[in-house]
Parts: C-alpha cells; structure tokens; sequence
C-alpha cells in the first residue's frame, strides 16, 4: 500500500461536502462540489478556465465562504470566526497566480515576514522562520531587493517563501509555473517535491498537463463549477472521453507511449509510464529485445 492509500484510510486535512457558491453578477463557480484532500498528498485540480478552480482555493483557504455545504479541517466543520479563521489560515497557505496581488512591502525580508508577523509570533522566531523560507526558496541573496525590482520567476519565489514562512500544513499553489521559462519551471518542481517530502500537502492548478500527470498523485476534474472525474493521473489521462469534454491535453509521455503501442515497436501489458525515465526504460528494452519478451517482470 502506497503513502496516499495509507492516507486515504486517515481523516482528510481538507474536505468539502456539498459546497456551492454562486457570485453577485449570478455566475455559479462552484455546484455541488464535494472532496477530500489526504494529508501528504499531491493533488493536481485541472479544468479550463472559468472552471471554479480559483473560487475553490478561495473556499479551501476561508476567502470566500460556501453559501451552501460545508469546509472541513480535519474532520471539523469551518467556522467563520476570527479565531478559528485565523487557525485555518495559519494551517492552510495559498499562493496566487499572480504574485504581485501578494507582495506589497518595501523588500523581501520584509514582505515574507508578514506572514508570521500577523501571527503574532516573537520577533526572534519570526527571523528563523523567513531565513528558513528564503533558503528553501533559494532567494537569500534577494533578502533586501526591493519587490518591484523583482523579476517574475523571483516574485514567484519571493510569494512562494511567504507562505511557508507560515509553516502551513497544506499549501496551495494557484498556476504557479504559468509564465515560467522551461528552467524556472524544473526549478519549481523540485521545491514543490522538496515541500512534500518535508510532510506538507500541496494542491496545485495547472494548464500544464505534462506537469500535473508526472506530479500528481491524485487529480480532480472541473468543468463549470462540478467535480467532473477524480483519480489517479494514469486513469485521468488515458480516458479520452474525459480529456475532449474538458479540453485538456494528453501528455506528451502518453502520446509517445500509445504510438508505440500502436505499431508495435512494444508489446502490450505496459503500464503508462508516468515520466520520459520510464518511456525511455521501455524503449531501450523493445531495442535490446524482441517485442515478445518485452513483458512486465
């Protein structure tokens, strides 16, 4: 059994039950909506825009709140108060697509303290934590740049650092790669899987489907404010019924994969690959081997 079954089996960190919303010019962002998010998990929610992504990381993170249905922080019922708002806040960090709309102090140090700061913490404390996140962030060296004299890969980093100066167990990441170059884009990665590897829970959207399939371990689907279809990247990406009427893309892993199927240069019973490292494996296999003993061990 795998860490996200393990954790399947566990109260979820985050949940919603039934929850709708629907904005004051009658758009219904969210209908309906209900899912679990396990501690420790990856999960990938995809859809195109206009979807309700946006209007859920609201909800997760107690910005906007459900006119119907309810938000669950481990097993217990979101309450709109100051106080218990503040605790979902302190638990629950969410990094906007556009980093401007996050960074508004006069430089770095500054702007990542913010955080912690409205926490109340001591002053001391506060220091460690933003040293911990300028560094997991890679940004030290930008500690009294300025905001606006930032880069957007460095604001990026810089909103990044702000959140997890928070120590959040659960950090939500709004297209963060949207407008990166391909380097900044592997660069991410890695600090994405550097947070998960330390225990935190990360959610993502994305328009990047080769990222969400070789990331995620566990994806929804929107599609006008509804959960659409849920699962594994594998069987999210490979139900082509589920990719037209959503307009996502297969893969390029998986579009490489079935033409080789297809034509024979491997044989069958494969599993998906879920990165180029495993595609190639099977390439360099059906190369050194005839197709007929190309087979799972």
């Amino acid at each position: 059994m795998n860490a996200l079954s393990l954790a399947c089996h566990q109260t979820p960190i985050l949940s919603l039950d039934g929850v709708s919303y629907t904005y004051p010019d009658g758009t219904r962002a969210l209908n309906q909506i209900s899912l679990e998010i396990p501690r420790g998990s990856k999960i990938a929610v995809l859809g195109a825009n206009g979807a309700g992504k946006s209007t859920l990381f609201l909800h997760l993170n107690g910005i906007l709140k459900p006119q119907q249905g309810q938000i669950l922080l481990e097993g217990r019922p979101v309450k709109y108060s100051r106080s218990f708002l503040g605790e979902l806040r302190s638990q629950v960090g969410i990094v906007f697509q556009d980093p401007d709309s996050q960074l508004f102090a006069m430089n770095v140090f500054e702007d990542i303290s913010f955080g912690p700061m409205n926490m109340k913490l001591p002053r001391p404390e506060v220091k460690d934590r933003v040293e911990r996140a300028m560094e997991i962030t890679r940004i030290t060296s930008l500690k009294n740049k300025p905001t606006g004299h930032l880069s957007y890969g460095e604001k990026k980093r810089v909103a990044i650092a702000g959140v997890l100066a928070m120590e959040p167990a659960v950090v939500i990441l709004d297209e963060p790669t949207a407008f990166l170059d391909p380097r900044l884009v592997d660069e991410m990665v890695v600090l994405f899987e550097k947070l998960h590897s330390a225990g935190q829970t990360l959610i993502m959207s994305t328009h990047d489907m080769d990222l969400a399939y070789r990331w995620a371990d566990y994806c929804y689907v929107l599609n006008h404010g509804t959960v659409v279809a849920r699962g594994r990247p594998e069987d999210i990406f490979t139900a082509h019924s589920v990719l037209k009427e959503n307009n996502l893309q297969q893969p390029w892993v998986l579009k490489v994969f079935s033409g080789l199927l297809s034509s024979g240069l491997i044989g069958e019973g494969l599993e998906a690959p879920r990165n180029e490292e495993q595609l190639f494996h099977y390439i360099k296999k059906a190369a050194i081997a005839p197709v007929t003993e190309n087979r799972p061990d």
